[in-house]
């Protein structure tokens, strides 16, 4: 069955390692007839949440912020796998990434619950130059404990200190396979 996917690129590098693993699973992905919608986050216009519990998710654009999550609040809303993806930065996702995770809570808000236990799955694909992934890992299962989201598995490329050090890894080639295996 053909699945909507929505990554989160929370890299700073267009063509950084994170996004050769962002390449690799779309790829895969579309390969197996799912449609893949990409936003990288480094591009886009967000600012962190405000805290003000003033979103509500019945709204097209829940959060009483307008900025350009109004792009990515439909997207999420109406897909079937969000992959999150993001250099290893202090031992955790990029602030990047986080911030959009933060915000997506306005679909949580008022009315409708539309983001926890909608029957979503997740992906993890991260890049670092170390291999200390412990942490992000936790930060993950928990978030997808929480949103009671399936929990696909997740791709680690550690050993990628400068941009395309990646190429040619077998991470790559399990970025292909998870994108491929969404089901």
């Amino acid at each position: 069955m053909r699945k909507k996917i929505v990554i989160l690129n929370g890299s700073p590098r267009k063509n950084g390692n994170t996004s050769a693993l962002v390449k690799a699973f779309r790829e895969g992905a579309e390969r197996a007839g799912h449609t893949v919608t990409e936003f990288f986050l480094d591009h886009m216009n967000l600012h962190g949440c405000k805290g003000c519990f003033g979103g509500h998710s019945n709204r097209d654009c829940p959060c009483v912020q307008q900025d350009d999550m109004n792009r990515i609040y439909p997207a999420v809303r109406d897909c079937d796998v969000v992959v999150l993806a993001s250099p290893l930065y202090y031992w955790n996702l990029s602030g990047q990434l986080r911030t959009a995770m933060d915000r997506l809570f306005a679909l949580e808000e008022g009315g409708q619950n539309l983001l926890r236990g909608n029957g979503k799955s997740s992906a993890l694909l991260m890049a670092a130059e170390g291999y200390e992934f412990d942490d992000a890992v936790l930060y993950y299962d928990h978030l997808m404990a929480h949103l009671r989201w399936q929990n696909l598995g997740h791709v680690l490329a550690g050993g990628n200190m400068d941009a395309g050090d990646v190429a040619g890894k077998r991470e790559l080639q399990e970025a292909f396979a998870l994108g491929q295996s969404v089901s």
